[in-house]
């Protein structure tokens, strides 16, 4: 049997985060054990060294030249980047989430492909997450979001319940959503960004950014 080839995209400061947990994510997911797996950091393009932190550093063209199956995910914290990634890719491997054994699920959650859960994340109970989400340390989503794809979620977000995001959103470190109504969701634009340790109290346009407590949009 090959081994399983898997390529995670990105070796800045997150993918370097999230690879020393992809090999037991990737067993959990598929059922093989970790002996069969070979993992590569990959960037979009010829990268000058060859090795990162212990493993395998390689461009696009190479990975998909690889021999076996071969699976992907992105750990970039840009949305759109992550969407024009997986884009290229898609056609030549198979996505595959990437949750860190410390990351908690309660029930009946939808969660959509190229998820990424860091160590100590947490979806509650009753959310819907679309494509390529990303949670770093630390963050949670409570009871009754809904969340679009490719939204990024930096350390320690507090996602609180009843909050509607839309896709390619950047919630920024620490920030707080405040919970919103059963029948009026408080809601994060498309292509939004919520700055570092905003507490946002309310709406906030598409393509706005806010900042601040209470978050309030940067005035240019």
């Amino acid at each position: 049997m090959k081994p399983i080839q898997f390529g995670l995209f990105g070796a800045g400061g997150f993918g370097r985060e999230v690879m020393p947990y992809v090999k037991t994510s990737v067993s959990r997911t598929l059922g093989v054990s970790t002996d069969d797996i070979d993992v590569y950091f990959v960037e979009t393009w010829d990268p000058i060294q060859h090795q990162l932190n212990g493993y395998p550093l390689i461009s696009m063209e190479s990975f998909l030249r690889v021999e076996g199956a071969r699976y992907f995910n992105v750990a970039v914290g840009n949305g759109r980047v992550r969407e024009a990634i997986a884009n290229k890719v898609g056609s030549s491997a198979e996505v595959l989430p990437i949750h860190a054994d410390q990351a908690i699920f309660l029930d009946n959650n939808i969660i959509g492909s190229g998820s990424v859960f860091c160590p100590n994340t947490i979806v509650t109970s009753n959310v819907t997450i679309g494509h390529f989400f990303q949670a770093n340390i630390y963050s949670y989503v409570a009871h009754d979001c809904v969340i679009g794809d490719f939204v990024t979620f930096a350390p320690g977000v507090r996602c609180n319940g009843r909050i509607h995001i839309g896709d390619y959103a950047y919630i920024g470190t620490n920030a707080t959503i405040r919970e919103g109504k059963s029948d009026k969701p408080l809601r994060i634009g498309v292509g939004a960004v919520i700055g570092m340790g905003a507490v946002v109290t309310k709406d906030v346009p598409d393509g706005v950014t806010v900042v601040g407590n209470p978050a309030k949009p940067i005035v240019k």
